[in-house]
């Protein structure tokens, strides 16, 4: 009995085993990456992450609601969806900024985790950030597909035929590609080829998307900071020609009833868009990159929130005012390219496919940024022994995590050939608020155990802010899990589950036992090198 106690008890000191953030930045020094951005790199950065599919793509299933009827529509309230969904990020915001600025290294929320609750707690972050970043990864991919193939269909008098109409099973998953087919009355056995009795669907734009963002990425950071700066430009572009536009077309009618599912949907509508704010913590796993992390972060952080806000809000007034968001017909353009449908509605096609440029521009600049984001948790990961030391490899020449990288992206790849934007954007949800609930802890916690560390960057009014942002996170999740129904509320939050037990199931068996031999060896070095101290000692 004893010994039972006792191995009970060194399982559990095993599992809350905390590394020193003074261990984290030594490491971080010893072999890190290369430092090459700035202030305006991180803005860009966060800006270029967080504008995009959620202005493109998720914005009309916000304010329409779900097409399958899984989930309520906010409505013109939309706008009022975006301030909850920004209020909830601002609180976590704020505790990612004090984080960053005290251990910038890679790995952002894993790194903190680690240092606050422990070695078990670090690996569930770090694979829920994965989920985080790869999934959402895969999100705006297959919504890359869906602006390319509306934007490829105003050509259709020049292209070929086959080019602008290909077959449904080249450019969807096997589960979209069927319930397309099915939807026209088509037999999918028929339609969708197969080898040796397994049916060939390919997102194939997508495909070829992440192999563009996975040779930019391998390059280098700073190139592809450049790269997303010229997108956000071109994007930002587009949306203020959208607003300025299209507010000469607003209906006020349209803004009537306001909020056509009332709080329901107000706050399951923040729940849909809080996808298109996922980006301004991938900046926090870029740390280790920055020249001035402990001045920079924080604006960086902040200030991408802030702008890309005021930015959301403007184009959802303008969006709901042109276009009904309520009743029995939503056209279909509205859930796939919403904002060019709008200005095709009202025959400004060439507006259309400005919009249509912008947003291609945009989805890829947050391809490029979660594709990054991925691989630097996943290197700080792999430097813990949570990983193969194969990922902590860098390119001789480009100074990158180059195999990390292709990993990444060969995973990508798999992925759209089984998960589709809507149940990929709410498993990216789960992720993370799941995540920033426990930023917001750990900021409590290390404030506990550490406070006399420096901190360049505080969270203002602590513990209240992250209170905060534990309650509004938590919220908007249970809050989703009650309201939703249908197969892909019910599929996302299966594969949520799935994917955490997947996590731990890893860990059991292959970063426990790593991380104690690791200790073993640290532990057998510092014992050798001390009795050569006594033995020196003894010679004196």
């Amino acid at each position: 009995m004893t010994e039972t106690r006792f191995s009970f008890s060194q399982l559990m000191r095993n599992l809350t085993t905390r590394k020193n953030p003074d261990d984290a930045l030594a490491g971080a020094e010893k072999g890190g990456l290369e430092k090459t951005l700035g202030v305006w790199d991180l803005i860009i950065l966060g800006v270029g992450a967080i504008i995009g599919s959620g202005i493109f793509a998720i914005v009309g299933i916000a304010a329409a609601g779900s097409p399958d009827g899984s989930s309520p529509g906010a409505g013109p309230a939309l706008a009022i969806s975006m301030v909850i969904a920004a209020i909830a990020c601002v609180f976590s915001a704020l505790c990612y900024s004090e984080f960053a600025t005290m251990i910038p290294v890679a790995g952002g929320a894993y790194t903190y985790t680690f240092a606050t609750l422990g070695e078990f707690a670090a690996w569930i972050v770090g694979w829920i950030l994965m989920l985080e970043y790869a999934i959402g990864f895969i999100a705006v991919a297959c919504a890359w597909t869906n602006h390319f193939m509306q934007f490829i269909k105003g050509f259709s008098n020049i292209l070929p035929a086959w080019f602008v109409n290909p077959p449904l099973w080249l450019i969807n998953d096997f589960r979209s590609a069927v319930n397309a087919y099915s939807s026209q009355g088509i037999d999918y056995h028929t339609a969708i080829p197969s080898v040796l009795g397994i049916p060939i669907s390919i997102n194939l734009p997508a495909i070829v998307m992440i192999a563009l963002t996975t040779a930019i990425l391998v390059k280098g950071t700073k190139d592809s900071a450049k790269m997303a700066g010229i997108m956000v430009a071109v994007k930002l572009g587009v949306i203020a020609l959208f607003v300025l536009t299209g507010m000469f077309y607003i209906k006020p009618a349209n803004w009537t009833p306001f909020a056509p599912n009332g709080l329901e949907g107000v706050f399951m509508g923040a729940f849909i868009i809080f996808f298109a704010y996922i980006g301004f913590d991938a900046l926090a796993t870029a740390a280790e990159e920055c020249k001035n992390p402990q001045k920079d972060l924080p604006i960086g952080i902040l200030g991408s929130l802030v702008v890309t806000t005021v930015v959301y809000v403007l184009v959802a007034l303008v969006l709901t005012g042109m276009q009904a968001t309520s009743g029995t017909a939503i056209p279909e353009g509205l859930f796939k390219a919403p904002m060019a449908f709008a200005m095709s509605a009202v025959h400004q096609n060439w507006i259309a496919g400005l919009i249509s440029i912008g947003s291609l521009a945009g989805l890829t600049s947050v391809l490029l940024v979660m594709h990054m984001a991925a691989t630097r948790v996943l290197f700080a990961m792999s430097r813990d022994n949570f990983l193969p030391r194969v990922f902590q490899k860098i390119h001789p020449k480009f100074n990158t995590p180059h195999i990390l990288t292709i990993t990444v992206g060969i995973v990508g790849v798999l992925g759209t050939l089984i998960l589709d934007l809507n149940v990929a954007a709410s498993l990216c949800n789960f992720g993370t608020f799941t995540s920033f609930i426990i930023v917001c802890v750990a900021i409590l916690i290390l404030r506990k155990i550490d406070p006399d560390r420096e901190r360049p960057f505080k969270v203002p009014f602590c513990p209240w802010f992250p209170l905060m942002g534990i309650l509004c996170c938590g919220g908007l999740m249970v809050f989703s899990m009650v309201v939703s129904k249908g197969q892909t509320a019910i599929l996302s939050t299966a594969l949520f589950v799935v994917w955490v037990i997947m996590g731990i199931l890893i860990y059991a068996s292959y970063g426990y036992k790593k991380n104690r031999l690791a200790s073993q060896t640290v532990t057998s070095a510092e014992n050798e090198i001390a009795e050569k101290d006594e033995f020196k000692a003894g010679i004196r």
